[in-house]
C-alpha cells in the first residue's frame, strides 16, 4: 500500500507522518487491495481537518473528519474509513459466496 500524506498550508512533520502511517496499517489488515491512499491535513485556526482517498480494487473510498487536535482528526478519520472497508468488503464476499452469477441461480 502506497500512502502520500500531505499538508494544505501546515507543514508534515515526521511524528505526524509516522503517526497516520501506523493508524492506515489498520486498514491494509481487513482488505488487502488498498493500492494507494491520498491523506490531506488542514488546519485553519481552531479547527484540524483531515481527508483521506483509498483507491482499492473495484473502489474509491472517500472520508474526511475535523476536532479541535489533529491527532484525534486522524483518529476520527481512520475509524470512519475502517467502517467503509469493512462494508466494501462485506459486499464483495457476500455476492460471491451467495451464488451473486445469474447461472448459479435457480429459476422458480
Amino acid at each position: 500500500m502506497h500512502i502520500t500524506v500531505s499538508g494544505h498550508q501546515m507543514n508534515i512533520t515526521s511524528p505526524l507522518r509516522k503517526y497516520v502511517t501506523n493508524k492506515l496499517e489498520r486498514i491494509e489488515r481487513h482488505f488487502d487491495h488498498v493500492t494507494n491512499t491520498n491523506v490531506v491535513l488542514h488546519v485553519e485556526k481552531t479547527r484540524h481537518l483531515a481527508e483521506a482517498t483509498i483507491k482499492a480494487k473495484g473502489a474509491t473510498l472517500h472520508a474526511n473528519a475535523e476536532a479541535e487536535d489533529m491527532y484525534a482528526a486522524i483518529d476520527a478519520l481512520t475509524s470512519k474509513l475502517d467502517r467503509q472497508v469493512k462494508k466494501h468488503k462485506e459486499k464483495t464476499t457476500r455476492r460471491y459466496r451467495n451464488g451473486g452469477a445469474l447461472k448459479d441461480q435457480t429459476l422458480k
